[in-house]
């Protein structure tokens, strides 16, 4: 027996050794590189158990609100992930991905990132300027693409003056025209006719057809399409496999959450998909999740402090981006390349939200703690946007400000019992 255990261990040394040698003979005379035999990573432990929920975070109680706002009528599904101190400590997932069929939400339900997807945009940009093969402040006119400003300014207008909406164009300009069908491309040149807001490179004007020009760009920059640069150089090293771009992206996931407008299930539309680098991106909330721990500097492999400073650094102010108590509660906003950043008691925060038609989202995270929310849900309402402040909140160990109240909302009807039959 020991003779022969002895003889498969001396055999599979030698297939190994003859894999290796083989390789480098290859790789010399081709000087193309062959994969490596590595092993697969791990997954992680996804604390989804209320046991798993350890932190300073009021982590049950936030999971009673989380699960009373997803009960409303005005709610579908809702996935929220919170990173504490640079590590997942929840994941939580509630309602339906459809309100007719009525499957339930996942850790592995596929969302839409909507406008979220710009920071992936940036992050990009600063990553490919640190390895030297674009430079942010160059005129985007030493590019091939679409984009055509009024006036020519196209040949002023820098690649982060585009990626901090600095175009002066009107805010949103021909979204409606997307939406109806056109084509991005056509639509980008016909921006040379345009309405201006202000002089280009002079204001914040928020934008999604002219920041797709980035897209382009981007591609250029790194020798392939877009999306493929993005998997290439972030997604895949980050491990995030649900991450996608493209209307298959979300419907080729074995659990996807339809868009809602109240108990309507609406139908998608690819027009925002025609634009991936502003809002193409979709992916679980697990992935998300890990987007946002790079972004708090816990993967230097893949995006460095140096690239992070650089996407993350506040370029333009803006208007707040939200309305009510919590617009009034947010002071000194800013944007960077994709990114959003503005204070709250006290704290520098950064991320941004999305929305297209029937899907929400929501990234904020405070970079000096490392502590921050993703939430995804599957309708057009906006009161969830609150959610990461009543985290932080928690997190900070102040109250006062009750963002998940709900009691200035109509009252539910439960629906009603019905009687067991009689024996």
């Amino acid at each position: 027996m020991k003779k022969y255990l002895a003889l498969l261990f001396g055999l599979a040394a030698l297939l190994l050794v003859g894999w290796y040698g083989y390789r480098a003979l290859v790789e010399q005379k081709t000087r193309f590189p062959l994969p490596a035999l590595v092993e697969p990573k791990a997954e992680i432990h996804l604390p989804i158990e209320p046991g798993d929920w350890q932190g300073k975070i009021d982590y049950s109680g936030l999971d009673r609100d989380f699960a009373a706002l997803a009960a409303r009528p005005e709610m579908a599904g809702l996935a929220v992930a919170i990173v504490e101190d640079g590590d997942l400590r929840f994941v939580s997932t509630y309602g339906v991905t459809d309100k007719q069929s009525g499957e339930r939400v996942t850790p592995q339900t596929v969302f839409r990132w909507a406008s979220v997807s710009k920071g992936v945009a940036g992050s990009l940009a600063a990553k490919l300027s640190e390895q030297g093969k674009l430079n942010l402040n160059a005129p985007l006119s030493i590019w091939h693409s679409s984009l055509r400003l009024p006036g020519g300014a196209e040949s002023q207008i820098t690649l982060a003056q585009l990626l901090s909406h600095r175009t002066g164009l009107t805010k949103n300009a021909y979204d409606t025209r997307l939406e109806d069908g056109e084509d991005p491309s056509l639509l980008r040149m016909q921006l040379a006719a345009a309405p201006l807001q202000c002089v280009p490179g002079t204001c914040h004007s928020y934008q999604n057809i002219a920041f797709d020009t980035a897209s382009e760009i981007l591609g250029q920059a790194a020798g392939t399409i877009y999306s493929d640069a993005v998997q290439k150089h972030l997604f895949k090293p980050l491990g995030m496999k649900s991450a996608q771009f493209g209307m298959a992206g979300l419907t080729g996931a074995q659990s996807w959450a339809r868009p809602h407008r109240g108990d309507q299930v609406r139908t998608l539309s690819e027009s925002y998909w025609r634009v991936p680098a502003a809002a193409g991106v979709s992916s679980n909330i697990v992935d998300m999740a890990r987007w946002m721990r790079a972004h708090m500097d816990e993967n230097k492999d893949v995006l460095s402090s140096k690239a992070l400073a650089l996407a993350h650094a506040p370029l333009v102010k803006t208007r707040h981006p939200y309305s009510g108590d919590l617009a009034r509660a947010l002071g000194e906003a800013t944007y960077g390349l994709g990114w959003r950043s503005f204070t709250y008691a006290g704290r520098q925060l950064v991320g941004h939200s999305g929305a297209v038609d029937g899907y929400r989202s929501t990234m904020i995270f405070d970079p000096a703690t490392s502590t921050g929310v993703v939430a995804m849900w599957n309708d057009g309402w906006g009161r969830p946007f609150r959610l990461p402040f009543a985290v932080l909140d928690s997190y900070y160990g102040q109250s006062g400000n009750d963002w998940l109240d709900l009691s200035d909302l109509p009252v539910v009807k439960a629906p009603p019992t019905v009687p067991p039959l009689s024996q």
